[in-house]
């Protein structure tokens, strides 16, 4: 379905480098990009420090242009979070196997996003057909809400500290009534999602740190059914019942 790029690392003009949360940024990157929903860039926007450049999930590609949501957590992304319009950036991708898209106007589909695992939900949720609900879980607040409202029926939220919406985890509000699940975020809660036993077909976007992202280096190599698998080459896209957490 997708195919990890050969062609090497491209140069991309920044557009946009916004702070839309509390260390929550959205990059928008000029140039011509491909990729499909659940596929990810590497990206480096430095010379030689850090050395290692970082995976990115897709969260929207339109009009020659592609974006991606980053949390602060290190070094790396507090460089991206310092690129300004104009500046240069360099991207190795599209990379990894995307989410199986459902085109059928009968399913009835629940998007599940754990924080940042909301990044590559946008796209996701503009190229599925049915009838789709989207349940978000963060710590405090919300973000990116307002965006994926433009393309999900429903929004269900929950916070650790009940300051929006529903006070727990967001796996315990997903309803046993979807045909397909989608879902991001950290593997805790995955596996949350999957020991519910829903009647549903479930894929997960693992969450990884990746040296390479060409599954050279076995950086991301989990465990599953299967044997040991790559993240970045075999996934970040599995279905639930491959994935031994």
């Amino acid at each position: 379905m997708e195919k990890n790029n050969k062609e090497g690392y491209k140069k991309g003009i920044v557009k946009e480098n916004i702070q839309i949360y509390d260390n929550i940024y959205k990059m928008t990157v000029k140039g011509e990009f491909k990729g499909n929903p659940g596929q990810f860039y590497m990206l480096k926007g430095w010379e030689d420090y850090p050395i290692l450049p970082r995976p990115l999930s897709i969260s929207d590609i339109n009009n020659n242009e592609i974006s991606f949501l980053y949390m602060l957590v290190g070094k790396g992304t507090r460089l991206f979070s310092q690129l300004k319009p104009e500046e240069k950036i360099e991207l190795l991708g599209p990379l990894g196997n995307g989410f199986d898209l459902n085109k059928d106007k009968d399913k009835k589909i629940a998007i599940v996003a754990g924080g940042i695992g909301i990044a590559p939900m946008e796209y996701l949720a503009k190229e599925l057909e049915g009838k789709i609900d989207l349940y978000c879980g963060f710590a405090t607040g919300s973000y990116y809400t307002d965006v994926m409202g433009k393309y999900v029926d429903e929004i269900f939220i929950s916070t650790d500290d009940g300051s929006v919406g529903y006070k727990g985890f967001v796996t315990d509000m997903v309803k046993d009534e979807y045909d397909i699940i989608y879902a991001c975020g950290p593997n805790p809660m995955m596996n949350s999602l999957v020991k519910r036993n829903l009647n549903a077909n479930i894929y997960l976007s693992l969450e990884s740190k990746m040296a390479c992202g060409i599954g050279a280096c076995l950086g991301c190599a989990i465990e599953t059914t299967n044997g040991i698998k790559r993240v970045c080459h075999d996934g970040p896209v599995f279905n639930s019942k491959e994935v031994i957490f």
